[in-house]
């Protein structure tokens, strides 16, 4: 921020004092008062007492940005090219766009940082402080902000933004993007229209929140969805939709909301079907108790391949307890999922799905069994040959995977 512009930005902020009024609720008076302010300003300039302004509408851009949006990161923000945006520390700022990290020449004082991670969280109504060092919340525009402080980092705040993007609402934006092929999309949205239990899996920032609004996207229109995450980051266009996210503790302690929780009261919501943002811990076996109810759901998990993570869904449940074990787990996993999809991000950013596979019900020891339905040998989907065995809930939905799998099946 110019010197210029800091004190155009003083200069609203005691114009809104003095007239008590409230920026965030109109924005059009906030171009009037910045517009008043700059030609002052302008004036002063001409009369050699301030500094000439290079670009008013620059200027303009960057102070309404510090007075209703988010500071110097604002632009970052409003760039549809850049996905996410990280702080270190006050020179370490950097944003990714595609996938691929770069450094900005942008420089932050440490109060700038609070100040803005304050503003930020507002909306919200979390907290961070010393007895809550850690905070996940939703921007009004629906990124995902996370925040830790010393003296669990060594010395400055790290944040974290994870844009929210619309670009991409269905399976054929992502067979355009070339993350998907068309057959493999075709198979999907079958999958989604036969109430198959689906599972996303793969690494950070691999698209699997994307990969669950783009399937979502294939429900039947009338299918009542309830949505369970940390924090929100689904964003479902259809008709019949409840949201619901977690809720830390109060300062004293108590309050708070677990998706353990939010997962036992959806299911007294007459939900067609659930979806819980990302499993990590206990909250699996909630969601395990629900698939196994015959309520058709959806998830994410990390993970390093499909096989993987149909073994962290059935280790995480003995998480919930000394009761739990994996005579329980282990077929209740094997019958209740019955797709899971596994999307990867190479070095240049690329995302894609890597495998689709199907798990049989059945167990081969202490492992689930599961065909690979299509896989990518030579860096590019390609269906197997091999087809679904559990096909009772597609015969009931009146669809037929095997007429999208033989095509082009090897």
């Amino acid at each position: 921020m110019t010197e210029a512009v800091r004190i155009i930005t003083d200069q609203v902020r005691q114009r809104v004092r003095r007239e008590g009024v409230d920026l965030a609720a109109n924005h059009a008076l906030v171009e009037q008062y910045v517009r008043d302010e700059l030609r002052r300003y302008s004036e002063r300039a001409l009369g050699g007492s301030a500094p000439m302004i290079a670009d008013e509408q620059q200027a303009t851009r960057e102070v309404v940005a510090a007075l209703t949006g988010f500071g110097v990161l604002q632009p970052f923000l409003d760039d549809p090219e850049i996905e996410e945006i990280w702080i270190n520390g006050p020179a370490r700022v950097f944003v990714a766009r595609d996938g691929v990290p770069e450094l900005t020449t942008l420089l932050l004082g440490e109060q700038d940082v609070r100040d803005l991670v304050e503003r930020m969280l507002q909306a919200s109504g979390r907290r961070v402080d010393l007895s809550s060092p850690f905070v996940d919340a939703s921007l009004p525009d629906g990124s995902r902000l996370h925040v830790v402080i010393p003296d669990i980092t060594r010395k400055y705040w790290a944040v974290n933004i994870r844009k929210f993007t619309r670009r991409i609402r269905d399976l054929n934006q992502l067979v355009g993007l070339g993350a998907l092929t068309q057959q493999a999309a075709d198979f999907l949205r079958i999958c989604v229209l036969g109430g198959q239990n689906i599972l996303v899996s793969g690494a950070t920032q691999t698209g699997k929140t994307t990969m669950l609004n783009a399937l979502l996207s294939s429900t039947r229109p009338g299918e009542r969805i309830v949505t369970v995450e940390e924090t929100f980051e689904l964003d479902l266009s259809a008709r019949d939709v409840v949201a619901m996210q977690c809720r830390q503790p109060s300062l004293e302690g108590t309050g708070e909301i677990t998706l353990r929780r939010l997962i036992k009261e959806s299911l007294r919501m007459r939900p067609d079907r659930l979806v819980v943002g990302e499993v990590r811990e206990a909250e699996s076996l909630d969601l395990l108790i629900a698939l196994n109810s015959g309520l058709p759901g959806m998830c994410s998990i990390h993970a390093n391949s499909a096989r993987d993570a149909l073994a962290k869904l059935s280790t995480l449940p003995l998480l919930a307890g000394r009761n739990i074990d994996s005579s329980f787990v282990l077929p209740t996993v094997a019958g209740c999922i019955d797709i899971v999809v596994h999307c990867e991000i190479d070095r240049h950013g690329r995302r894609r799905v890597t495998e689709i596979i199907a798990p049989s019900g059945q167990l081969a020891g202490s492992t689930i069994e599961a065909s690979p339905l299509f896989l990518s040998p030579h860096g590019h989907l390609e269906p197997t040959g091999s087809h679904p065995t559990k096909l009772a809930k597609f015969r009931a939905a009146g669809v037929d995977p095997a007429s999208v799998l033989r095509q082009g099946a090897a």
